[in-house]
């Protein structure tokens, strides 16, 4: 096992760690204004306006957030519903359901509302994931505050962290990765392994409830450094003599774990409306090889017109580290090595071949050449039917380089802060690391006016076509590409109107190919209807047989009331409200007129 993290068994020079008050408050501040610029266009208007690229994920979250407050204050299962997907519910177990951003932020929610409680989380992650790694690194990997702001700042603002931070609360949660290696290496002869052992379990449960995927990674990771670095002949001896202490803390850690989440892991694996693996293509998910020397959208050099379309969608420019980096690194890796003792090699090789086997599972089944599918085969293919690997997108993988290629910057520049290079070498290594950097400098996130809440929910007049917990569904029915439902209901919820269920919504549930995932529930010809007519514009022909296929669907979903507001976001594409209209006009008949939106009863209350 390797050593602790302040050793130098696992840092490339051994650091005599100072504590520099000044240096830490001015990485925080940077820290907090770069996550602020990033969302800038969010804090205009934070109940107003939305992510460009991924309004759809952003409509979740807030749903998530309102949701898990309303079961603080109702005593209710937070990682089950009924409220949407009727009657089948929803098994949020087997969603990214962020149980702990809900719970805690519970009064903010209340207090300001789900959007702007969703913006609030999604700044503290970015900055607080800069200086966690900050953290790490000047407590206990390098001897200069220069060398841990550069390590931190790049990895808490990467392309990958930007990328994501397009709504994935979970995703953008990078502080929790240098914790959980804190916590590991703890466990190296520690003095009280059923106390590390309990607080790396709770960290574990923490982690898994805010970004499940991204813990397996970690672990995946942690798991390889470990064995690589044990392995290697000048660590053998220490192994052997640390492994008794660092089992007996991970048997705790397991324990603690196990039991804090024995009920979600049920649910996940056994409960109702669970699935295996995931709806996404890992094909389309996977990294794209050119991907890793490309330039990402949201960066000066995406403003530039170097950014590139290889990601699968714009939240999932996992590498994009351009090339001057990439170079960069090699020479930094190149630096170290020379300079290294063996113990510190085995370090250095240890990180060496995390980068290189991450980055090669990130290229999926098959490899992907800037933008062309090939038929070569890649490790993935072998891994990917595996249970739990075949719920990730191989694509994320490659966010496990991006810490790599920190630890590694961060260790050169605490090289070079210690052993002065000549003045030419110290000129060279500071236009290399302007030149690739400077480049990668994050632009604030694009964001959108979207439609407002309507009067209707917001005054709380649906309360009178709705019976208490009774379902109501806006039209088009609630889904990833029209997210309004989920939006109404947070509303309500948020502001303690009460419960109205919707049929449908943005979830990813059982209904795929081969017993697989997908997202929302299997269409019926009611949501298939709507969604004829919302996006092409062109009511469809509706016969007897149309409307009593409708009328089964009623039934099956109860619902009492159907409302199309006067705007309905399209999170994909424009919606045609006035198409929407007419083919519920055909199956029902006209509609009323209440506050902002038209409105079919259409069940018994």
């Amino acid at each position: 096992m390797p050593s602790s993290p302040s050793s130098a068994s696992v840092t490339t020079a051994p650091p005599r760690v100072t504590r520099d008050r000044h240096a830490d408050l001015i990485v925080a501040l940077i820290a907090l204004a770069l996550a602020v610029w990033v969302t800038s266009g969010l804090w205009r208007d934070p109940n107003g306006r939305a992510i460009t690229v991924n309004s759809s994920d952003q409509a979740l979250f807030e749903w998530l957030l309102a949701f898990g407050g309303h079961t603080v204050s109702h005593g209710e299962n937070p990682l089950f519903t009924y409220l949407i997907n009727v009657p089948d519910g929803v098994n949020l177990a087997v969603n990214t359901s962020i149980t702990v951003y809900a719970v805690v932020f519970a009064p903010l929610t209340y207090l300001i509302g789900p959007p702007a409680t969703f913006l609030v989380i999604l700044t503290l992650n970015l900055a607080a994931t800069a200086v966690a790694w900050y953290w790490l690194l000047s407590r206990h990997l390098v001897r200069t505050s220069l060398a841990a702001a550069v390590g931190g700042l790049f990895i808490g603002f990467s392309p990958g962290m930007v990328s994501h931070a397009n709504a994935h609360l979970n995703w953008t949660a990078g502080w929790l990765v240098p914790l959980l290696v804190w916590r590991v290496f703890v466990l190296r002869r520690s003095a009280h392994p059923l106390r590390d052992g309990a607080i790396l379990g709770v960290l574990v449960a923490i982690a898994f409830s805010i970004a499940a995927e991204g813990l397996f990674f970690t672990a995946l990771a942690l798991g390889l450094f470990v064995a690589v670095w044990a392995l290697h002949p000048a660590n053998r001896v220490e192994a052997r003599a640390v492994l008794p202490s660092f089992l007996r803390g991970l048997a705790v850690t397991t324990v603690v774990a196990g039991v804090l989440l024995a009920y979600p892991l049920w649910l996940h694996f056994a409960g109702p409306q669970r699935f295996h693996g995931t709806g996404f293509d890992s094909v389309i998910h996977s990294e794209d090889i050119a991907a890793y020397a490309a330039y990402p959208r949201r960066s000066l050099a995406g403003e530039a017109g170097l950014g590139t379309s290889l990601a699968p969608n714009p939240t999932e420019e996992n590498s994009f580290f351009g090339l001057p980096l990439l170079l960069l690194t090699v020479a930094c890796f190149v630096l170290l090595w020379r300079s290294a003792t063996p113990r510190r090699r085995a370090t250095l090789w240890g990180l060496g071949v995390l980068a290189v086997a991450f980055t090669t599972l990130s290229f999926g089944p098959v490899a992907k050449i800037n933008g062309h599918r090939t038929d070569l085969p890649m490790p993935f293919d072998l891994l990917g039917h595996l249970p739990v690997v075949n719920a990730a997108l191989p694509a994320r993988l490659a966010l496990v380089v991006t810490p790599v290629i920190g630890l590694l910057l961060a260790f050169a520049v605490d090289h070079l802060r210690h052993h002065r290079p000549r003045r030419a070498a110290a000129v060279a290594w500071t236009a290399a690391f302007t030149v690739a950097l400077v480049p990668l400098f994050p632009t604030p996130l694009l964001t959108t006016v979207r439609e407002p809440i309507p009067r209707f929910i917001t005054s709380g007049a649906w309360r009178d076509y709705v019976s208490p917990g009774g379902v109501l569904t806006p039209a088009p029915l609630a889904l990833d590409v029209y997210p309004d439902g989920q939006r109404w209901q947070a509303y309500a919820l948020a502001n303690r109107q009460g419960e109205f269920a919707i049929p449908s919504g943005f979830f990813l549930g059982p209904g795929g190919p081969d017993g697989r995932g997908r997202i929302g529930p299997v269409p019926r010809p009611f949501s298939a209807l709507l969604d004829q007519a919302a996006r092409s514009g062109l009511p469809p022909i509706v016969t007897e047989g149309t409307r009593e296929e409708v009328r089964a669907d009623l039934e099956h979903w109860r619902i009492e009331t159907v409302v199309l507001p006067d705007e309905v976001h399209g999170a994909k594409w424009p919606v045609d409200e006035e198409a929407v209209r007419r083919t519920l006009t055909m199956l029902f008949g006209e509609p009323e007129r209440v506050e902002d939106v038209w409105l079919w009863r259409v069940g018994q209350r």
